[in-house]
């Protein structure tokens, strides 16, 4: 039993509800964030090197033995997910506190920026499918109310079209889940993965395994992402570069829990049909963000590329596709809330989104536009940037799977998210300077700086020194691609069946 492995999700809770008792201390407020976050972090890092030394963390609440109680598991997967997700909180934390604004800070935007890491590091860490529903309510519930804190005309109109497909898919969830239970009589996941491996996934469990991968594709924005573009545009930038950040990421990592643990017996369907939406996924937000020339949903249809190209790692169900995914998941997580955070700033900067009415920021702002062009040929996987590494050993997943035809739609969706993302540094950056300082919307702060610097920094060091965390997703992959680990850490030697 490992007490540690509950601290991810306890100390961001008991902070946002601190946070909810000194209302009007915003300053308060966000020290006892920044603190919470790091605290989190350092957790995350010392979980990280206890699976590595000892093996996979769980610990079963109020002492009852799995598959009886509420199971917490740290695995290394779901610990560099821990610590990623920790990152990139905090300098989107740090950068709201000169752009939130005063109104949303005084109706409780920090507590509830709390509450969805609370919810997101839940989902990373529980053991079983019942408490990944609450885990996901509770990341939800706190998204429902980011997106339309401000209640500007355009968040509440994507609010509604956001708060109604989590409902619909958080009602098939809950279907799938009683299905599921129906014909196992348990919902604890390394419990589930012995007793589907017992009786064999016969057409019946496949059949459930696709209503899951419906739910989470939903939820991750896979194929089903048309509510992802208007949802994502519409929250100010802190809020919108924390959920492209994360909210798809948490789908994605219970679509790989699911398919590497319990359903993995019949990967001629299921994850052949992962490959295939993983493709259009990709296809698709490739179009999208070509064909539009407006920066945000530019940027919102790259995150859609992002989830498909992360998921035909797994449709390989190679060690090295899925070691790529882990890697290009780490990069996806840290590069999409830099690339909105940049996209942000110039829309904060120039008061449009429309690239066809700027140019030439790059001459007021050389930091920001360079910043961009490093993020820009990291999002395309150019060397030696933290892209380049996932994207080589994805597409030689899918070669070794013999999916050609996937690792190809992959390599061309990434020349046209090159085009799209430099699309934005030619024409927002090059050119005649049409704003003088004096002309400008608005100004970078120091906050905003800090935020940018350190994530522009986190993807060159990520890329660089990728051979520096080597070692903890090759133990994460082998982790993954060997369930008995997983059963033994959480059931014991000896399983109940």
């Amino acid at each position: 039993m490992n007490n540690l492995v509950i601290l991810p999700i306890i100390i961001p809770l008991i902070a946002g509800l601190i946070m909810i008792l000194i209302r009007k201390k915003i300053l308060v407020q966000r020290i006892i964030g920044i603190f919470t976050i790091i605290v989190m972090g350092m957790v995350s890092i010392s979980l990280m090197n206890q699976i590595k030394e000892n093996g996979i963390q769980s610990l079963q609440a109020g002492g009852w033995e799995a598959p009886f109680g509420i199971s917490i598991v740290a695995d290394m997967f779901s610990a560099i997910l821990l610590l990623t997700t920790s990152i990139v909180a905090l300098f989107c934390f740090i950068y709201s506190f000169s752009t939130i604004g005063r109104e949303r800070e005084a109706h409780y935007f920090y507590p509830l920026f709390l509450f969805l890491i609370t919810g997101v590091n839940g989902s990373f860490l529980t053991g079983d499918l019942f408490n990944l529903f609450v885990c996901f309510e509770v990341m939800l519930i706190s998204s429902y109310v980011l997106i339309s804190l401000g209640g500007t005309k355009l968040q509440l109109r994507e609010s509604i079209k956001y708060i109604l497909i989590n409902v619909i898919s958080s009602s098939l969830f809950l279907l799938a889940i009683a299905y599921l239970y129906a014909i196992t009589g348990t919902l604890n996941l390394a419990h589930l993965s012995l007793r589907v491996a017992e009786v064999g996934q016969d057409g019946l469990l496949t059949t459930v395994s696709l209503l899951f991968l419906i739910v989470f594709g939903m939820k991750a924005a896979l194929f089903l992402f048309f509510w992802l573009p208007g949802s994502y545009s519409a929250p100010p930038t802190a809020v919108a570069a924390i959920f492209a950040a994360l909210l798809t990421k948490v789908g994605i990592y219970a679509i790989f829990r699911l398919f590497t643990l319990v359903f993995y017996h019949e990967p001629q369907i299921t994850h052949l049909l992962i490959g295939i939406l993983g493709a259009i996924t990709m296809l698709l937000g490739a179009i999208g963000a070509v064909a539009y020339w407006d920066i945000k949903k530019i940027l919102t249809y790259n995150v859609i590329v992002g989830v498909g190209f992360i998921i035909i790692g797994l449709a390989s169900f190679t060690s090295m596709g899925m070691m790529g995914s882990i890697y290009y998941l780490i990069h996806d997580i840290i590069i999409k809330a830099l690339i909105f955070l940049l996209g942000g700033t110039i829309i904060h900067i120039t008061g449009t989104s429309k690239l066809k009415d700027m140019s030439g920021l790059i001459r007021n702002h050389p930091y920001l536009g360079w910043m961009f062009f490093i993020a820009a040929l990291s999002l395309s996987g150019i060397p030696p940037l933290s892209g380049l590494l996932g994207k080589i050993f994805i597409t030689r997943g899918t070669f070794e799977a013999e999916l050609y035809w996937l690792g190809a739609i992959g390599l061309m969706t990434s020349l046209m998210v090159l085009y799209s993302i430099m699309k934005i540094f030619m024409n927002g950056f090059w050119g005649e300077t049409y704003l003088s300082k004096e002309m400008e919307k608005g100004s970078m702060t120091k906050s905003m700086t800090l935020a940018i610097g350190c994530l522009t920094a986190m993807t060159i060091a990520l890329g660089l020194g990728a051979e520096g965390i080597q070692v903890y997703v090759q133990h994460a992959t082998d982790s993954m691609m060997n369930p008995h680990e997983y059963l033994e850490a959480v059931l014991g030697k000896n399983p109940i069946r």
